[in-house]
């Protein structure tokens, strides 16, 4: 996978947009196993660890769409990821968020639709990245939001 530009975005208020029909709230125990599965669809791999951990610390949430998991969120911030199946699923959790855990949130400028809203709904870049990997990397087949961790 070539490196994409990763803007580090940051807005100093929540956003306070709703997506109809996506209900997003706090995740519990018993979203981790399709948390799991979810990202193994749009990532290739799995992040138990990072969702369990965000799960027992409270700062996971998940986005319903139609009654069935189609996203999840460990933290918005610098370092935890988001996986959705699609843009709609990122902008539902983006825009419910009651505000933003640090400074920053990465989102790939390779994803034109959710970059773009992002900047019209008042997030604004404060540096751009380089998203790199060592090994093997997975294109998505859905919406995601990088750590910096993993």
């Amino acid at each position: 996978m070539p490196n994409q530009a990763v803007p580090r975005a940051c807005h100093s208020a929540p956003v306070h947009v709703v997506i109809p029909g996506y209900e997003v709230r706090a995740a519990t125990a018993a979203d981790i196993a399709a948390c799991d599965a979810l990202c193994m669809r749009v990532r290739g791999y799995h992040r138990h660890g990072e969702v369990s951990d965000s799960v027992s610390g409270g700062t996971c949430v998940v986005v319903d769409y139609h009654g069935r998991l189609s996203e999840y969120g460990t933290g918005l911030v610098f370092g935890p990821h988001s996986v959705g199946e699609t843009n709609e699923d990122l902008k539902a959790l983006i825009g419910a968020a009651a505000g933003f855990l640090g400074p920053a949130i990465l989102v790939p400028v390779s994803n034109t639709d959710l970059f773009n809203w992002c900047l019209a709904d008042g997030l604004r870049i404060v540096e751009l990245l380089s998203l790199m990997t060592i090994g093997l990397c997975n294109q998505s087949t859905g919406s995601y939001l990088p750590s910096i961790l993993y």
